[in-house]
């Protein structure tokens, strides 16, 4: 009977990441449905013999068993749950009207075509039959039951004519949604409104809604930019309780707290922030010891001393989770009473902290450490082009404490680097906008040594907090903590990167992860001021996962630490709360915390934190496509910086405003795309456009209703 059961093939290709993991896992329970295992087959299966991949499939086993993809049939040994071949999750409109399933249970999106959705709308949550999986073809499902309707508005465009009026999401969708006259609340033709579908009756082609809220006209600075927060379903002011409750937290000391507290507030402090800044998350605290050692001291606002747990105050952080910098505007976590107030460390004001304070040799190397609570006095607020002054040889106030702060941290610096972490200073595109909010002019913020020496040393208090918990001796398990995490790239995507690089004369070292960050840095400073520097740069980032938060450490790849956190931002990152009262309590002596539960708020995070990137991303856009609205016509050089299979993309070098040129434009071939070497290539002649490429366009058309810049070859 045992010659005929079920047989794996071992020595499958070398997993790398997380992600490779689970999807072989699913693979092999998918092949062998009737078949159970545990850890250590699965394990000898997939060939890793390395502890720290072996615990991977360990945590990979109990995400499936909690997302309900297999069952635990015994002690350790898992199979595949009957039920499997339906999965929940949530549906997002693609092109052509076409659905992508987003969900949990498996590793990729699911494609659910146009005719097999079944009426399914953005954002509802629904049960899906996912079709066999055919070889090198993406996995495709139906819509066989909505368990959930998506009741937000959506935003678009309103069309009215004589007999019908009709809503135009911006999401791409194969209908339109009917609104009846007496739903209109007065919303004119063109104008952007938020709409919530009331009906979709059987016999009805198109959903019928009403409008919510006029948001104003196309172009309009303020209706555009309340159409973004409308779109990613950002939160505006706060619930009149919050405020009321925030406003009632007194920006009072007493002498009983600081006796709590190491009090540093006749030590040397002072914060370094961008100028514009008025939420002071940290200060650096510096002070010469009697044995020739520096006191560093990463003073961080102590937001939980005012922000408890239970109140209305906790809900509404959690719920919102960060703070969101648009172009114009940030929309906080928490009330400005607190964020630009109590909690912020302004100078000449005691303020309550929490604290990693080190003790420094000169060479920058770490003698001793401590966490805890203290008070701080900030002598000095700095902005950072104040602080780079002083460093490029400027008088000013602290001036030797500055200098000796930049000294240590490039030690730090040069010390990371030589580790294996990647260096990566991209230039943030920043618009000079008018009192209208109309965009005058673009400048680029770059990253130089003052704002190197604040991150240095965030770095420094971030990696050494979670080493405090998450480090422990072989068979002492550690507590429950808040990571960030950062797995390592898809070995697909680096392949195909190093392979594009090389037309360029250069190439990486892909045969340990330290080695990949080290030639990585070396690439990185090849490049640094050439041509090809931004396409190199832009590539690389696409090459890597997106870091997240976890309680599942598997370390941070990027920055080449077994163990990161976030501590050093509370007052506008949550996660950095939850590492705040998990380090008090463990510090305490208190005993470990549901790991589940935090598991759950850690994804919440996440979750808001790429919403935030994305409405982020979105403004940016949408001034970029403003800016050039009167520019049609013009002529400006730029480099191709992305490729698809619908046009390839330039990115502007004077501005780094970005376009397309779609392929239909291209009239002197039938160009096919090319995945692996990111170009498109002429069927006919054989013309390349590739990733790096230089061009001359002409600003085609620039649609702020799409923001979207159209471009041609000049």
């Amino acid at each position: 009977m045992g010659n005929k059961r079920n047989k794996v093939k071992k020595g499958r290709k070398k997993l790398f990441t997380k992600k490779d993991i689970k999807k072989s896992i699913i693979k092999i329970f998918q092949e062998n449905v009737s078949r159970s295992y545990n850890n250590k087959q699965l394990a000898s299966i997939l060939g890793v013999k390395d502890m720290p991949t072996k615990q991977l499939i360990t945590v990979v086993l109990f995400e499936l068993e909690d997302q309900k993809m297999i069952i635990q049939e015994s002690r350790g040994k898992y199979k595949l749950d009957a039920n499997a071949g339906y999965v929940n999750g949530t549906i997002k409109i693609a092109s052509k009207g076409n659905g992508i399933l987003t969900t949990d249970d498996v590793t990729e999106p699911i494609l659910i075509l146009s005719h097999h959705m079944n009426r399914a709308l953005p954002g509802d949550k629904v049960k899906v039959l996912l079709h066999a999986k055919r070889k090198n073809k993406e996995q495709t499902g139906e819509v066989v039951e909505i368990l959930d309707r998506n009741e937000k508005p959506m935003v678009g465009i309103i069309q009215r004519s004589k007999h019908f009026n009709f809503f135009i999401p911006n999401q791409k969708m194969s209908f339109d949604i009917f609104i009846p006259k007496d739903k209109l609340l007065r919303a004119e033709d063109g104008q952007r409104a938020l709409v919530r579908i009331t009906d979709w009756p059987t016999h009805a082609k198109n959903p019928f809604g009403e409008v919510v809220e006029v948001l104003g006209d196309v172009g309009d600075h303020k209706a555009e930019m309340n159409a973004i927060i409308a779109e990613y379903e950002l939160p505006t002011a706060f619930p009149p309780r919050v405020e009321s409750y925030a406003e009632g937290i007194v920006d009072g000391i007493t002498e009983e707290e600081v006796a709590k507290r190491w009090d540093f507030r006749e030590v040397t402090t002072f914060t370094i922030d961008p100028k514009d800044a008025k939420d002071f998350d940290d200060a650096l605290s510096i002070k010469k010891l009697e044995n020739g050692n520096w006191q560093i001291g990463v003073h961080i606002a102590d937001v939980t001393h005012y922000v408890r747990p239970k109140t209305l105050l906790e809900e509404e952080a959690y719920e919102r989770a960060t703070s969101v910098y648009l172009v114009d505007r940030v929309v906080p976590m928490l009330p400005e009473h607190l964020s630009n107030g109590v909690c912020s460390l302004r100078p000449n004001e005691d303020k309550l902290c929490f604290s990693a304070v080190f003790e420094l040799n000169n060479d920058a190397e770490i003698q001793k450490q401590w966490f805890g609570r203290t008070v701080i006095h900030s002598d000095r607020r700095f902005a950072y082009e104040e602080a780079q002054e002083i460093i490029e040889g400027a008088d000013g106030d602290f001036k030797q404490e500055i200098l000796t702060l930049d000294r240590l941290a490039k030690e730090l610096r040069a010390d990371r680097f030589n580790n294996g972490s990647i260096g990566f200073d991209r230039v943030e595109v920043k618009f000079n906008l008018d009192e209208h909010g109309r965009p005058t002019g673009v400048y680029f913020k770059e990253s130089k040594d003052a704002n190197k020496l604040i991150e240095e040393f965030m770095l420094l208090a971030n990696k050494r907090v979670a080493e405090f918990i998450g480090k422990q001796p072989a068979g002492k398990k550690a507590k429950t903590f808040v990571y960030r995490i950062h797995d390592k790239p898809d070995p697909e995507r680096l392949e195909n990167f190093n392979r594009f690089i090389q037309r360029f004369g250069y190439g990486i070292q892909t045969t340990s992860p330290k080695n990949i960050a080290l030639s990585m840095n070396k690439l990185l400073g090849h490049v640094d001021g050439k041509s090809e520097q931004n396409v190199i740069e832009t590539l690389a980032i696409r090459t890597m996962a997106k870091a997240e938060y976890s309680t599942h450490n598997i370390g941070h790849y990027g920055l080449h630490f077994d163990y990161y956190s976030h501590f050093t931002s509370p007052i506008r990152r949550y996660p950095d709360m939850m590492v705040h009262r998990l380090l008090a309590r463990y510090l305490d002596g208190g005993r470990s915390v549901m790991e589940s539960k935090y598991e759950g708020m850690c994804q919440h995070a996440s979750k808001r934190e790429q919403r935030a990137a994305n409405a982020e991303r979105a403004s940016i856009k949408y001034k970029q496509v403003e800016f050039m609205v009167d520019k049609i016509g013009a002529i400006f050089e730029g480099s191709i910086s992305g490729v698809t299979e619908w046009g390839i993309y330039v990115e502007l070098d004077e501005n780094k405003c970005e376009g397309m040129i779609p392929l239909s434009m291209l009239k002197d071939d039938y160009y096919q795309f090319d995945e692996k070497n990111y170009c498109i290539i002429g069927k006919a002649f054989k013309n390349k456009y590739q990733m790096g490429d230089k061009l001359q366009v002409r600003i085609a058309k620039a649609n702020l209703q799409k923001k979207q810049l159209d471009f041609e070859l000049a």
